[in-house]
């Protein structure tokens, strides 16, 4: 299974948290990098983001259908988020875009066997894979992508 974590791209300071859309910068970054996702995904790839409006405004930046999940909101856990996406067996692709710490936590999670605070950059996404190898399940890195190097 492949698992892409993309943080939403910079958004606008305020209140309420929910609401709060993308800045300029944002939508360019969120741009960039949906259309480098577009082009590196399968077509069956799943993409699933938060409700929160710069999550959304960051998810239609790539250009296909996604689905709106409340628990990917701001808060979630790692285990929550591993078992939204199928973690790691489900048959397609999935994108999960949405927050720090959360997102941090699931890589770490993933790549080191222990919930730490990753820091995941605004609009990166990080692209990871699960292999079996001797019975037992693996996680490896793939690629770390940002707007600043498509």
């Amino acid at each position: 299974m492949d698992l892409l974590l993309w943080r939403h791209a910079e958004a606008a300071i305020g209140e309420p948290d929910h609401g709060r859309e993308l800045t300029p910068k944002g939508h360019k970054q969120a741009a960039k990098v949906g259309h480098w996702l577009d082009r590196n995904l399968p077509e069956n790839c799943r993409i699933l983001s938060s409700t929160a409006e710069r999550c959304e405004q960051t998810a239609a930046a790539m250009g296909r259908k996604f689905k709106l999940v409340k628990e990917l909101a701001p808060g979630a856990l790692p285990a929550e988020i591993l078992n939204i996406a199928g973690w790691p067996d489900a048959r397609e692709p999935v994108v999960i875009i949405g927050h720090q710490p959360a997102l941090g936590q699931v890589a770490a999670m993933l790549l080191s066997g222990s919930v730490q605070d990753w820091t995941i950059r605004k609009a990166n996404v990080w692209w990871l894979s699960n292999r079996v190898k001797d019975d037992s399940t693996h996680a490896v890195l793939r690629a770390v992508m940002g707007p600043d190097f498509v």
